[in-house]
């Protein structure tokens, strides 16, 4: 049995848990391991306000799924399932989710962190940081390593 990609979207409207956890379920799966990343309130010191971020869709989704295929072919058995939001959040809104179903936790929780460490080098997501003094600016992406 392989692994699946249940869901692989970019999307402009708020993550809910649910339809990610829903989306890798099944009966043989004994682990359901969901990670959401938040905008916070603080960044490189800075207070921070709230969010942007901006993307072309269709090569976005390209590439997630290029990611959440990869992290498949790293499963036995399993799902995968994973969203990036794009348009303008608020404090403590999801930006990412990922869920990850397989039927033991440690294959999960490898996969999941490889997933988002993944989606911050490789997907063309742009950030715009709005900061509580009114600024905002653009944030540097994680730089690919030198030997990917």
């Amino acid at each position: 049995m392989s692994a699946t990609v249940a869901m692989a979207r970019i999307i402009d409207a708020p993550i809910h848990p649910e339809p990610l956890l829903d989306a890798v379920a099944a009966d043989g799966h004994g682990a359901a391991l969901l990670f959401l990343g938040t905008v916070r309130d603080h960044a490189d010191g800075r207070p921070v306000s709230g969010m942007r971020y901006e993307a072309y869709v269709e090569m976005a989704e390209k590439v997630m799924d290029e990611i959440a295929r990869e992290a498949a072919g790293r499963l036995e058995a399993g799902a995968v399932a994973v969203v990036h939001r794009i348009g303008t959040l608020d404090l403590r809104e999801a930006s990412v989710g990922i869920a990850v179903a397989t039927p033991h936790r440690a294959p999960a929780y490898e996969v999941n962190r490889w997933i988002i460490e993944e989606i911050k080098k490789r997907l063309p997501v742009w950030k715009h940081e709005h900061y509580a003094d009114g600024d905002a600016a653009w944030v540097e992406g994680t730089p690919l390593e030198a030997d990917a």
